[in-house]
């Protein structure tokens, strides 16, 4: 018994060290993020391989632009829309992951509770109590999609890592946010992410948002051409995509147009 325990345990730790090897190997280098621009994304390469599954062409409209040359109603709109305490965190935002996490309970006890109606209702049974007890309902994990994701973490996970949604995906992120954070400036990470995010199909960054949406510069964009471009941000391909849900854009755009002069650009 013994020796297959230390059998098992050896394996464990070997697989351990191998992964550790791997994270180490592959740990990219954050801190040459201080002085040179990345020309492409893990993002912008997974939508390259998109298209060519696909059989399309694949898109790349990128444009680098310093932040001082991206109008500050832009800079404010987003972090109005994706993180409105960025300057006060350090890259995670834990009232907003406390929140997320309040919202997931709330919706999986609603969720409980019209299922067991459901049930009732087809088994023609009177109506009973369907408020789930502590012993029988264990709360979902929370997604923690937009609202609970700071910028620092929408950028590391653009720059650095997959689609895939799992936990493993999520600590990395977490680790990446963690080195953004501490070998950058916020300025620096401001920049970086409105630099890479998407805005559109093929479409990246402020410059070539400002281009494609509006025919002129990032530079010059006023507050309601900013909270339009800010408002598309959670989902510019499909719910937010201007071309197909318009009037969504535009509600959004109308809430960011509350908040962004709120916003202070301490950097």
């Amino acid at each position: 018994m013994w020796y297959w325990t230390k059998v098992i345990f050896l394996v464990l730790l070997g697989s351990l060290g191998l992964w550790l090897g791997y994270e180490l190997i592959t740990f990219p280098s954050i801190s040459s993020l201080k002085t040179e621009n990345p020309v492409t994304s893990s993002l912008i390469e997974y939508r390259i391989s998109e298209a060519k599954a696909a059989g399309k062409e694949p898109k790349k409209y990128m444009i680098w632009m310093p932040i001082e040359q991206i109008s500050p109603n832009l800079q404010r709109a987003v972090l109005a829309g994706e993180d409105s305490r960025f300057f006060e965190h350090n890259g995670f935002d834990w009232e907003a992951i406390q929140k997320a996490w309040d919202e997931a309970v709330k919706e999986g006890e609603k969720e409980a509770r019209e299922e067991c109606e459901a049930q009732a209702k087809a088994a023609n049974t009177p109506k009973k109590d369907c408020a789930p007890s502590e012993d029988d309902w264990i709360p979902p994990m929370p997604s923690f999609k937009r609202g609970a994701s700071t910028v620092t973490q929408q950028l590391a996970k653009n720059l650095y890592l997959s689609e895939e949604r799992s936990f493993f995906r999520k600590g990395r992120e977490a680790v990446y946010t963690y080195f953004l954070e501490r070998e950058l400036s916020k300025k620096r990470i401001l920049e970086l992410y409105l630099n890479v995010i998407e805005w559109g199909d093929g479409v990246y960054g402020a410059e070539a948002a400002a281009r494609t949406h509006f025919k002129k510069s990032a530079s010059s964009l006023s507050r309601e051409e900013a909270a339009f471009l800010a408002a598309m941000i959670p989902s510019p391909l499909n719910v937010f995509n201007p071309e197909k849900n318009r009037k969504r854009v535009v509600r959004r755009q109308r809430v960011l147009l509350k908040y962004m002069n709120s916003m202070k650009l301490n950097y």
